[in-house]
C-alpha cells in the first residue's frame, strides 16, 4: 500500500513525524527513511484492520503488525528494530496529541543476541597498511588517496560516512586531530597517529591537486572526477586493499572501525575513551568490544595452552 492510499490522518502523521525527525532530532536521511518505511508498513497493516489514524493504534494492533513481520520472514533484529520504531512514534503521537495514549509503552521487543563484529588481528591490519605504504612510494594520485583513506579509517575508527564528509579545515595537523561530524550532527575531535597523518599529507600535497576541480570544494577525499568521494566508492577502495594481501579477510570500512576499537582496548585504553573516539551515544554500545577481546583471548588460550 502506498502513502497515497493511507487514510488522511495517517498521511498527516507521517509528514509531521518526518519533520520532527529532521528538524528537531537531526536524524540522518538514512534513519528518516527507515523510520518512515516502518511506519508506512505499520499504518497500512493497521488500516486493513480498521484503523483510521494514530489514535487507533492500540497495543493489539501493534503486536499484530510485529507478528505479521515475523511470519513474512523478518529476522529477530529486524522485528526488534520495527518494535522500536513503533514505540518511538507512539510516544511522539501521545506527546503531540496525535493519539490519546502511548500504546507502544508496553510493546516488547524480541531479544536479539548481538553478533560479534569482524575484527582484523593486529598483524593482519599491519600487513594491509604496510602493503599500502609500499604502493604509495611510486603510486599515482588515486593510490595516494586510497592509502590515506585506509590509514585514516584504521587510525581513527571513524565511520565511512564521517570520513567522506571531512573537509580540509577539519584536519588539525598541529594537534594531530580530525574534527568529525557524526550521527545527529554531533561533532567530536578524534586523535590521528603519525603514519596516518603522513599518508594524509602525501595525498593532500601530491595527490589531491591532480584530481581537484571546481566541484571539489573543501572535501578532503575526492573521486576520479574531482567531486567529493562517496561512501560506496570508499567501501570499494577498502575491499580492494584487503584483497591485495593474502590471508586477510575481504572486509569493509566498518571492520576497520571495529578493529581500531578492539586494538585500543587491548592496548590498555579505557572504555569511556573508546566511546568518545567512536562517537557512541551510550557506553553500552561500546561494550561489545570488551566481548570481542574476551573471545580473542579465549581463542588464543585454546590454541596456545597445552591443557586448554
Amino acid at each position: 500500500m502506498t502513502d497515497d492510499a493511507l487514510a488522511p490522518a495517517f498521511g498527516e502523521a507521517l509528514v509531521a513525524f518526518e519533520e520532527h525527525l529532521r528538524a528537531e532530532k537531526g536524524r540522518s536521511p538514512h534513519t528518516v527513511r527507515a523510520y518512515l518505511s516502518d511506519l508506512t508498513s505499520l499504518f497500512a497493516h493497521a488500516q486493513r484492520d480498521g484503523a483510521r489514524g494514530p489514535d487507533d493504534l492500540d497495543l493489539r494492533r501493534l503486536r499484530a503488525w510485529l507478528a505479521f513481520q515475523s511470519t513474512r520472514g523478518g529476522s529477530r533484529s529486524t522485528v526488534a528494530r520495527r518494535a522500536a520504531t513503533a514505540r518511538v512514534f507512539s510516544a511522539y503521537a501521545a506527546r503531540t496529541g496525535l493519539a490519546s495514549r502511548d500504546a507502544g509503552a508496553q510493546l516488547a521487543s524480541p531479544k536479539v543476541r548481538r553478533a560479534l563484529p569482524t575484527v582484523l588481528g593486529r598483524a593482519e591490519a599491519a600487513a594491509v597498511l604496510d602493503a599500502a605504504q609500499e604502493d604509495a612510494t611510486d603510486g599515482g594520485a588515486t593510490t595516494l588517496r586510497d592509502v590515506a583513506l585506509v590509514e585514516l579509517l584504521y587510525a581513527t575508527g571513524i565511520r565511512v560516512s564521517e570520513l567522506c564528509g571531512l573537509d580540509l579545515g577539519d584536519v588539525d595537523r598541529g594537534r594531530g586531530l580530525v574534527r568529525v561530524r557524526g550521527k545527529g550532527g554531533k561533532e567530536r575531535a578524534v586523535p590521528v597517529g603519525a603514519p596516518a597523518l603522513a599518508a594524509l599529507d602525501r595525498w593532500l600535497s601530491s595527490g589531491r591537486p591532480e584530481l581537484s576541480t571546481d566541484a571539489s570544494g573543501q572535501a578532503v577525499f575526492l573521486g576520479v572526477r574531482g567531486g567529493r568521494l562517496g561512501p560506496r566508492s570508499a567501501r570499494a577502495i577498502v575491499h580492494a586493499r584487503m584483497r591485495r594481501v593474502d590471508g586477510v579477510a575481504d572486509v569493509g570500512p566498518h571492520a576497520l572501525r571495529h578493529s581500531a576499537a578492539t586494538h585500543l582496548l587491548e592496548g590498555g585504553a579505557d572504555l569511556r575513551s573508546v566511546q568518545e573516539v567512536l562517537g557512541h551515544a551510550t557506553l553500552a554500545t561500546t561494550q561489545i568490544y570488551t566481548h570481542v577481546s574476551v573471545e580473542r583471548l579465549r581463542a588464543t588460550y585454546d590454541q596456545a595452552h597445552p591443557r586448554a
